[in-house]
């Protein structure tokens, strides 16, 4: 009897000690959690390399480039598939996939030699990606640029899954311009407030001002949405916000680009009933304010569906034909630029589970 006695102590030690464990996590995640600061400046980086285009402004009726490519933190190789996602890992597979993951898909965009580059799910140091600083690789590959950088996602240290913990994030978006940037700030989108905001980003969206010829400015909104799945006051709050902001740009005379994930199904024009997964619901374009319009849109039906999607579900090692794929990255732009070209690149996926959307455009008047 006094063996089951010690037993049955011992056992009820060990279950006190994991639940204090656990209420101490818990106490931890709740005290560490703190809202970046919205309208919070932005430093803008000046080039490694000084080129032709430094003090100079944009010019109207001029074509210009930009590219959008969300890198996936330098993980999403075509064999990784993500835990979140209903994949399998929460890291990416080594330190070396990393580097040569983010320098291959940097590589890819300075081949393309663009005036603007759109950057989503660039880590700057996180468990996730070994603390590999993948804006300072970028910077690397496109030294002729300016940059701005705003923090998404800076989270503590997540326990989850226990196999491999997601452990501690420090990520954001960038934007990289050949032209001078003035200003940039960052602007804080709503985003929930139950338990999931522990696992989600910090959304929020670049506001970047590049000075044009006749006094106006380009204003490039840079982009990340949240995979809201149903929730449709996250959905329809930040799509107002983005709205407003670049209505009031608009109004002030300028020229507004905004680019990037935007977390719903480009190519579906309206809600048609096909079965689609619950972070890929078409956006709602009747939300758009007069005067703005998706590129993609001014593309044919037959040109829209032939459009290679930009994006592959993580649930499973990429599969062609098998893995579902969908266009969530894009640009939206006022009716003063003309978009003169449009296209997604496939690479199959190599570098990402995004692969760059480019497009091709002119100031007007």
């Amino acid at each position: 009897m006094r063996k089951w006695k010690t037993f049955f102590k011992g056992c009820a030690i060990v279950l006190g000690a994991l639940f204090l464990v656990v209420i101490v996590y818990i106490a931890y995640l709740f005290l560490s959690y703190e809202r970046i600061d919205d309208m919070q400046a932005i430093a803008v980086e000046a080039p490694k390399e000084k080129v032709a285009t430094v003090g100079k402004a944009l010019s109207v009726n001029v074509e210009y480039s930009a590219v959008t490519y969300n890198i996936g933190f330098g993980a999403y190789t075509p064999e990784f598939s993500f835990f979140m996602d209903g994949g399998t890992f929460s890291w990416a597979e080594s330190e070396e996939s990393v580097l040569k993951t983010v320098t291959e898909a940097g590589t890819l965009v300075a081949e393309l030699t663009p005036d603007f580059a759109l950057f989503q799910e660039v880590d700057l140091n996180a468990t996730r990606s070994y603390h590999v600083n993948q804006y300072a690789l970028l910077q690397e590959m496109l030294p002729e640029y300016y940059s701005a950088f705003a923090v998404n996602y800076d989270s503590a240290f997540l326990a989850y899954p226990f196999n491999q913990p997601h452990g501690k994030s420090n990520s954001g978006l960038v934007l990289f311009s050949r032209f001078p940037i003035t200003q940039s700030v960052r602007r804080s989108l709503p985003i929930s407030t139950t338990l999931t905001k522990f696992f989600d980003l910090d959304r929020c969206y670049s506001v970047s001002r590049i000075p044009v010829e006749n006094g106006k400015e380009l204003v490039i909104l840079t982009l990340h949405l949240s995979a809201y799945g149903n929730s449709d006051e996250i959905r329809e709050g930040q799509i107002r916000m983005l709205c407003e902001e670049m209505e009031k740009e608009y109004e002030a005379g300028n020229y507004v680009i905004c680019g990037g994930d935007f977390n719903h199904d480009l190519k579906a024009l309206t809600d048609d009933g096909e079965e689609r997964e619950s972070w890929a619901y078409p956006f709602p374009r009747e939300s758009l304010p007069e005067h703005f319009s998706f590129c993609i849109d001014g593309l044919s039906e037959a040109e829209r569906t032939a459009l290679w999607d930009s994006t592959r579900n993580a649930d499973m090692p990429y599969t062609p034909g098998e893995t579902y794929t969908v266009t969530l990255d894009g640009f939206i732009i006022s009716d003063n630029i003309a978009c003169v070209a449009y296209e997604t690149l496939n690479t199959g996926y190599r570098y990402s589970d995004h692969d760059p959307v480019c497009m091709r455009f002119c100031l007007l008047h």
